[in-house]
């Protein structure tokens, strides 16, 4: 059987390095505690409880003249509605990903996958149809695919995919857009060829980057699997879950700032419409098995500019960038998220156009 340095050799170089390094670095300190996390995690964690219970207590008078009672409700609905959404298939990824971590060997991954990074892109972009989850979920899942040697392109190709092309969001498309099939079909598409377009930019420009901060094996040699997958968890939760909180108010803040009569001045306009739809997707931050839903409801635009909405909006709006800053560095997310709607938008508009 293979170590996990070899198998993230037979995958991508750029990983391979960083294991050798860290081969190299326990035989001089073979006696050393592995390196602990820093408490960053926490810190966002407890302070963003500690504004929301200050909200909670002063909002009221805090926001008095800049919105009604009304939108006050509203903030509270929304910020809950959004949490509450993504809270299960957050805590779906954090049992995936300590799963992934404590009982799946390294070697496991060098065999499931084509060792050549542009191949490994395309199946990994497939293979998110088999997670029944949203966004919040395929970030510690990817997470964990990079800790154990995974080409980070195969990884981020993985992320964009399984929240857009998995089971339950195409048969919530299929309901949402009843008798329309090429809605569901377009939607699969487009998902699928964005992912694997973002996997192989990442190849081509970000290979081995000092932007991306690798998840990093954080258990000393001999610990048992459950110490692992319960660390593990417990780790990737209190991580992931302040800045999904963080990510939700800020949904929340802005469905209540934008005006929705904003809407109805741009939907004539094909390419305003598809713009307007892709930037409220990010900031509207909805679980992908319920933006269909919405993106119905939007009667007045295109269903080309309607494809925008439910492609852009599993793969970038705020909570997710969010969750992708804690989890990778902001320096990722600063330049990931607008290559990732850039590309996106460019796919809804061609693939509406020949399918829709």
């Amino acid at each position: 059987m293979s170590t996990p340095a070899e198998s993230a050799e037979a995958l991508d170089p750029a990983v391979a390095a960083d294991a050798g390094h860290a081969e190299d670095t326990d035989h001089q300190h073979p006696d050393h505690d592995p390196p602990k996390e820093p408490a960053g995690s926490s810190i966002v964690f407890t302070v963003t409880l500690v504004i929301l219970v200050g909200l909670a207590l002063f909002g009221r008078k805090l926001f008095a003249g800049l919105f009604t009672d009304d939108g006050v409700r509203t903030w509270a609905t929304m910020f809950v509605g959004v949490t509450v959404q993504a809270l299960p298939f957050l805590v779906l990824g954090v049992l995936l990903s300590a799963a992934l971590t404590a009982f799946v060997p390294a070697s496991f991954f060098a065999k499931a996958l084509p060792k050549h990074p542009a191949l490994a892109v395309p199946v990994a972009s497939a293979s998110g149809v088999v997670l029944p989850g949203c966004e919040c979920a395929s970030v510690p899942v990817s997470a964990a695919l990079m800790s154990r040697g995974v080409t980070p392109a195969a990884a981020l190709a993985f992320l964009l995919s399984a929240p857009a092309i998995n089971p339950v969001v195409l048969a919530s498309t299929a309901v949402a857009f009843p008798g329309q099939p090429k809605v569901v079909l377009a939607r699969a598409v487009t998902s699928l060829g964005v992912s694997m377009i973002l996997g192989w930019l990442w190849l081509a420009t970000g290979r081995g980057s000092s932007w991306l901060r690798m998840p990093k094996n954080r258990h000393a040699d001999g610990t048992s699997k459950a110490d692992v997958f319960r660390s593990s968890m417990l780790h990737d939760f209190l991580h992931a879950g302040g800045f999904l909180v963080i990510g939700a108010a800020a949904a929340a803040t802005l469905n209540v700032v934008v005006p929705r009569e904003w809407l109805d001045h741009v939907a004539g306009n094909l390419l305003l419409s598809v713009l307007v739809l892709g930037l409220l997707a990010v900031l509207l931050a909805i679980c992908s098995e319920a933006d269909a839903f919405v993106a119905a409801s939007l009667t007045q635009f295109s269903l080309t500019a309607r494809l925008a909405f439910m492609v852009v909006g599993p793969i970038v709006d705020v909570k997710l960038i969010a969750l992708q800053a804690g989890t990778f560095g902001p320096k990722f997310a600063a330049r990931f998220a607008p290559a990732t709607f850039l590309v996106a938008v460019v796919s809804s508009l061609l693939v509406g156009w020949w399918l829709l």
